[in-house]
């Protein structure tokens, strides 16, 4: 089985078992599908999956100063040019090892300013998230190379009479 088709098999499982999960513990399911994008997106493996939980982290704590700090400075145009300078600053943190996924941190971002600052629904449904696109991104490779190891026992021919 190719690897694509092993991927999308276990993703469209475990998204129905996401899904499940996130109405059943009352956490965002879209949210949930923002970590698993992220970390769909990544390079992918464990450190990734760490770096995925990090920015998307630190994309919420932007978007909380953003949303909480209104208060310190007001609407309007004060407003918009706070956003450009908290957007400058989640790309400058990039600079970090751990900070340098600016996709995973515009998600968290976004993700948070979308549930209106909730982030005690925002931030284990992007930690849950995530952890469910690695497991379905490892689940699938898994699969795809079990099934080709057994490939080939599986074609082989019977003896002639």
């Amino acid at each position: 089985m190719s690897p694509l088709l092993a991927i999308a098999l276990t993703t469209g499982l475990l998204s129905a078992l996401w899904g499940w999960l996130a109405v059943a513990l009352g956490l965002l399911s879209w949210v949930g599908f923002l970590g698993c994008t992220s970390y769909f997106a990544s390079q992918g493996g464990v450190r990734a999956l760490g770096q995925t939980l990090l920015c998307n982290a630190s994309g919420m704590l932007w978007a909380l100063l953003l949303i909480h700090g209104e208060s310190w400075w007001g609407a309007g145009v004060a407003g918009y040019l706070m956003t450009g300078v908290v957007a400058t600053l989640m790309c400058m943190q990039a600079r970090q090892q751990w900070l340098a996924y600016i996709p995973g941190t515009f998600a968290g971002c976004c993700a948070t300013f979308g549930a209106a600052g909730e982030w005690r629904l925002v931030l284990p449904s992007l930690v849950l998230g995530a952890l469910f696109g690695y497991l379905m991104k490892a689940s699938g490779l898994w699969l795809s190379r079990r099934s080709q190891r057994s490939a080939p026992s599986a074609r082989q021919t019977s003896p002639s009479a």
